[in-house]
């Protein structure tokens, strides 16, 4: 039987270049706000899973490490891996952990340090996440060129715009620049979107998210051990999707979406009973600005093809119809890849329990939702949270 779950705890680290600190130390940072946030210590925690790439960094395996330095030695059973989606992947994992009866309180940890390596191996190991031989190694396919891809095809079958991506770019360091936490602080305009370097056509230096360092924690405690608690804030689990797509992306269908979004979140919906005309607040994965918008038709904000027209009405803004990324997302509080889906839930529990500050969506159901894509539509993650 599957017990009932729920989010006691989170945290999350400064996103963005952290030379200051080791692995193990930044994961700690936000092992500590969580640990904090909760009330509980290490004591009361019996699993713990570790969701980081670590190919870019020079702790290939870092979880015994995290373990070590963050006093949870003997508690830390494994390390997860999902491309960019590596943080909802050990959130799934510690969240079965409890519905299971296998633990009552389970911590899901996601840490990367992006910036060990330069910009070109960086890329040169993300465009791996492909497949190799048909995709990098005989074209040199980047993420960059994947997401082109499918900008361009969503602009000839829809005729989303080039301004339209911008738009989410916009968006995005607009709530970055009121989030301490994110990589970059700055507002920007659709213009300076339009005039940065072109990486691959369309997909410009702007639509594009930095290569960043950090980490993010949720603790998750079954109803029982919450009651025991006495914790009168839970953030609940009541849906959760996962999918995949074909690793090769010439294999798939049309390119104006993410097959493995749209089986994840029919999963998630039909779990929570919800539609997604009943999200209020969500975190959508915007690696690059064309991913946000593929993110509204793929998860039923919106009608295909409508994305484009959704953000420049404002719909995904603070107060629209669905407030979308509204920590600055992948693009402006940054994307390191372990962390990024951890960080998605630190969001959207503050946001359910109205602790956003200047960044909180107004809220009547408080339905909450979170979507994390690894690779480029290769895994794709959808949890729906509750108060």
């Amino acid at each position: 039987m599957i017990r009932r779950v729920g989010i006691i705890g989170v945290g999350n680290s400064k996103f963005g270049r952290r030379d200051d600190v080791s692995v193990q130390e930044l994961a700690w940072e936000s092992i500590k706000e969580a640990f904090n946030d909760s009330g509980i210590t290490q004591r009361d925690v019996n699993f713990v899973v570790v969701g980081s790439t670590a190919y870019r960094g020079i702790e290939l395996y870092p979880a015994p490490l995290v373990a070590e330095y963050s006093g949870l030695t003997g508690k830390v059973p494994m390390r997860v891996e999902a491309m960019c989606a590596t943080g909802l992947a050990a959130a799934l994992t510690a969240y079965t952990a409890v519905a299971s009866g296998l633990a009552d309180i389970a911590m899901a940890v996601g840490v990367d340090k992006m910036t060990e390596v330069d910009t070109s191996t960086s890329l040169a190991i993300g465009g791996r996440g492909g497949n190799y031989q048909w995709e990098y190694h005989f074209y040199g396919t980047t993420f960059p060129t994947y997401y082109a891809l499918y900008a361009t095809r969503h602009m000839a079958v829809y005729g989303t715009t080039e301004e339209q991506m911008a738009l989410v770019a916009v968006k995005a360091h607009k709530y970055g620049s009121l989030n301490p936490k994110a990589h970059f602080q700055k507002p920007i305009t659709v213009d300076d979107v339009l005039k940065s370097r072109v990486v691959s056509w369309p997909i410009k230096l702007l639509d594009s998210c930095p290569i960043s360092d950090g980490s993010a924690t949720a603790i998750f405690a079954s109803e029982e051990k919450i009651k025991e608690l006495k914790i009168d804030t839970p953030v609940w689990v009541t849906g959760i999707g996962y999918a995949n797509d074909y690793a090769y992306v010439a294999k798939r269908g049309e390119w104006t979406g993410f097959k493995a979004t749209q089986l994840a979140s029919h999963q998630a919906y039909q779990m929570a009973k919800i539609n997604p005309n009943q999200v209020e607040v969500a975190t959508v994965h915007d690696a690059f600005t064309i991913a946000e918008i593929m993110g509204y038709e793929d998860l039923g904000f919106v009608k295909k093809g409508a994305g484009g027209k959704f953000i420049q009405e404002g719909q995904s803004e603070k107060g629209g119809k669905v407030g979308v990324n509204l920590f600055g997302g992948l693009k402006a509080k940054g994307h390191p890849l372990g962390a990024t889906g951890l960080s998605m839930i630190y969001e959207i529990t503050k946001q359910l329990r109205d602790e956003a500050g200047p960044l909180q969506q107004p809220l009547k159901n408080y339905v909450g939702l979170v979507h994390n894509v690894g690779g480029t539509g290769h895994f794709a993650y959808v949890m729906i949270l509750r108060r």
